[in-house]
Formats: structure tokens, C-alpha cells, sequence
């Protein structure tokens, strides 16, 4: 089963879950595929990933993207698990951290909360330190994230099969003609 793991304020509604879904689709592997809404609260996020690991009847594989990188990470590193990373967030505890007290919004439901310091606090307790196999990660970055440094990335999964690309964003424009490398990994 591939786990696609979506970042801050987002959801399965993103761009890249749903051009990830179609593409399966058209070629009868949707069967593999799931992309959770995750609730806002790290710990509950977490909670309803592992979920998904546990009733997997197959290996679990994980993409994240953003946010969802830095779950990915933790998830990989805590089941073994290979993971596609997209432009993701490294210390993502240390960059939301001014987010705490501020109003937030999902883009795709509309819930709204505040960023708490629970919020960082979960995000802190799932922190790793550094990957220990880099051979069961995959990174795609982007030079022209406008959110996060790619540098970050490049170094924190130093070892691991990486592909940086020239100019781009953060959500990763060149996604389509990755998708057969990613599967392939």
C-alpha cells in the first residue's frame, strides 16, 4: 500500500494527491492507494497514519510531501519503511513555532483552529534527528520552493537517492513526470 501523507493545512483534495490518484487509477492500482484527510493535531494525525499501517494487508510505502515529509520521516524511521519525500519539511517543529497562538485554515475544508503550543510540542516529540538508512528514501525537491530551503532537505537525507530540480515551487511543479520514478523506487 502507498500512504500519500499531505502537508500543513491541507488534504487528499490537493493537487498532487489527486493527480497521484488518477494516475493510478488509469492503470488499476487505486486498489493501493491512500490519502487520509489528517486531523490538525500532529498526535492525531499520527495516530490515524499508524492506523493505516497496522491494517495494511500489503508493505506500506509513504510519500510525503511538506508537513507530510516530516511525518513520513518519522513514520519510516519508526516502521522501517521506504518514503518518497516532495519538498519537504525538515525541523518543521522549529518553523511552525511562529505559528503558535495564530488562527489557521484548512485550504481545501475550510476548518478552522488555532496553532497551539500542544500543536508544537507533538510536532517537537516526533522529531528525528537523522535518517539511519538513507537507501529507503527517495527526495524531489525543488530549487524554487518558495516555503521551505531545499539545501535543508539535501543535507538531512544526505545518502539517499535525491533529485534536485532548478526553479519550480513548493508544490513541487514537475510532480506529474515524477510519478513513474517514484513508483519505480
Amino acid at each position: 500500500m502507498l500512504i500519500y501523507i499531505h502537508g500543513f493545512n491541507s488534504s487528499s483534495q490537493s493537487g498532487k494527491a489527486r493527480e497521484l490518484q488518477a494516475y493510478l487509477a488509469e492503470r488499476g492500482l487505486a486498489g493501493g492507494y491512500v490519502c487520509p484527510d489528517l486531523p490538525h493535531r500532529p498526535s492525531e494525525a499520527i495516530a490515524l497514519l499508524e492506523r493505516h499501517i497496522a491494517q495494511s494487508p500489503t508493505p506500506v510505502k509513504l510519500m510525503g510531501s511538506s508537513l507530510g515529509g516530516f511525518y513520513a520521516t518519522y513514520l519510516a524511521e519508526k516502521h522501517g519503511l521506504k518514503a518518497v519525500q516532495i519538498n519537504p519539511c525538515v525541523g518543521c517543529d522549529a518553523k511552525l513555532a511562529d505559528e503558535v497562538g495564530k488562527p489557521q485554515k484548512n485550504w481545501h475544508s475550510g476548518e478552522a483552529y488555532q496553532f497551539s503550543a500542544r500543536h508544537l510540542a507533538e510536532l517537537q516529540a516526533m522529531k528525528v534527528g537523522g535518517i539511519t538508512q538513507p537507501e529507503r528514501y527517495l527526495l524531489l525537491v525543488e530549487t524554487g520552493d518558495e516555503v521551505l530551503d531545499y539545501r535543508e532537505a539535501v543535507a538531512y537525507f544526505r545518502g539517499a537517492r535525491q533529485h534536485v530540480l532548478e526553479g519550480g515551487d513548493h508544490g513541487f511543479s514537475r510532480f506529474a513526470e515524477y510519478i513513474p520514478t517514484i513508483l519505480e523506487f
